[in-house]
């Protein structure tokens, strides 16, 4: 099973106390998969249409909760290369359609129903109880997350911008940077910071599924602390052993050249010590030396080698 089908899957779990919580989290699973029909009395039938199993039985929970009203579902195979099943349910009552858009603030006092079941109020979102209890319904309705083992996103789908730049002003609510982007005519509301992915699932009271995150986030972090640690080290080995062999290069070039007993006597013998000790760090180096000397004074050493290195080959260029 996915992440995003195991968050659905502990939200269907999770129903508030409170009716306004209920017809919050239900306004949104109609904003985001509901229709409505109109017959030719004027009279509504309220229908919601979701691929997910655990989307419709929700939605069954909280209209019998909230309105003490019973819903048909039904399912069809869907069309098209995924073939999908679809779970359609119905509310055939047209008194406790209309009562349930009404409480919902999806429809207007004179029943007109408005950007294509957009909110007309905020009353229904009032509340921050009632906010967190919203962005469950539109992350059931049309929510996924990638796989966080791999990449930190949360996005939910929506039809209109009208809905989106709502839903971002709800999630935003709480301190969140949710963003906005358009894909194939639809309008994306995205979060892609981990941190701030985790703060979502608490407000969507997924627990069960923040804790998973976090320990996979605890376990990516640790990874790639490592991961930088062995870098670095890889880098500064690298580094040593680059350096060094430069080192022995121009030692051997002064041998060849001039020899050795040439150099005073600081230089030679750090010159000789590195040729005895081609792996050694400065510190390392400098340990062995009698006195001891510190790492900037070996480097110091050193770079006065390679000047001289470099002197005698210009020297030979020029003859």
């Amino acid at each position: 099973m996915s992440f995003s089908k195991n968050i659905k899957e502990e939200l269907s779990r999770q129903l508030s106390l409170a009716r306004h919580c209920q017809i919050a989290e239900i306004a949104a699973i109609i904003s985001l998969c509901g229709s409505i029909s109109i017959n030719e009395w004027d009279e509504y039938f309220l229908k919601i249409h979701t691929e997910n199993l655990t989307v419709a039985r929700k939605y069954l929970i909280l209209v019998k909760n909230a309105f003490d009203v019973s819903a048909e579902i039904s399912v069809k195979q869907g069309i098209g290369l995924k073939r999908n099943k679809i779970y359609t349910v119905l509310v055939r009552d047209k008194g406790a359609s209309l009562q349930i858009l009404k409480a919902a603030k999806l429809i207007d006092s004179q029943g007109e129903i408005r950007e294509e079941l957009s909110l007309t109020s905020n009353l229904v979102v009032q509340n921050s109880c009632c906010k967190r209890a919203f962005i469950r319904g539109a992350f059931l309705a049309s929510g996924s997350m990638s796989d966080p083992s791999k990449t930190y996103h949360f996005e939910i789908v929506t039809s209109v911008m009208a809905k989106a730049r709502q839903l971002q002003d709800i999630i935003n609510f709480f301190d969140m940077d949710a963003k906005i982007v358009v894909r194939k005519n639809h309008y994306v509301v995205y979060v892609k910071e981990g941190k701030q992915i985790v703060d979502l699932l608490n407000i969507m009271e997924a627990h069960i599924a923040l804790m998973d995150l976090e320990n996979l986030r605890i376990l990516k972090e640790m990874r790639n602390f490592v991961n930088r640690q062995v870098n670095c080290e890889t880098a500064n080995i690298n580094k040593t052993v680059t350096a060094a062999a430069k080192q022995i290069d121009d030692i051997q070039y002064i041998k060849s050249t001039i020899g050795l007993g040439k150099l005073s006597e600081g230089l030679e013998e750090i010159a000789r010590l590195r040729i005895k000790q081609p792996e050694a760090s400065l510190k390392e180096l400098g340990t062995l030396l009698n006195p001891p000397l510190g790492k900037s004074g070996v480097n110091h050493r050193l770079r006065k080698i390679s000047e001289i290195a470099d002197n005698l080959r210009e020297e030979k260029e020029r003859m």
